[in-house]
């Protein structure tokens, strides 16, 4: 007679979550506004690193946090790169800006564990 195993799955119960507060949205909102406007732009890759961090470091998805391991500095080589083909394109390549700009956000982004 075989000696068979019997592996029972157990059901753990995860959560999905997001824990920032509005207090904070608003708080990196106005900070990331404010060193683009006064940086006319150019410290636009900083604002985004910024507001996306605090987005992805505070969701939590089936129980596993999320961490943003992107900076500006990355970023902004990736974004005068994207200005320079929208500009030689007369805007065309612009319409695939978002995209990248996802893709690039989608790349630096782990699990904490």
């Amino acid at each position: 007679m075989e000696n068979k195993e019997v592996y029972v799955a157990k059901s753990i119960e995860t959560k999905s979550f997001f824990d920032g507060g509005l207090l904070q949205f608003i708080g990196w909102s106005i900070l990331g506004w404010l060193v683009t406007i006064s940086t006319l732009g150019i410290c636009y890759p900083w604002s985004v690193t910024m507001i996306y961090g605090w987005k992805i470091n505070h969701t939590v998805i089936e129980g596993r946090r999320q961490k943003f391991t992107g900076s500006a500095v990355g970023l902004f080589g990736n974004w005068i790169k994207w200005w320079f083909l929208s500009v030689v394109t007369l805007g065309i390549y612009s319409f695939w800006l978002f995209i990248k700009l996802e893709q690039w956000k989608v790349k630096h982004t782990t699990f904490v564990d």
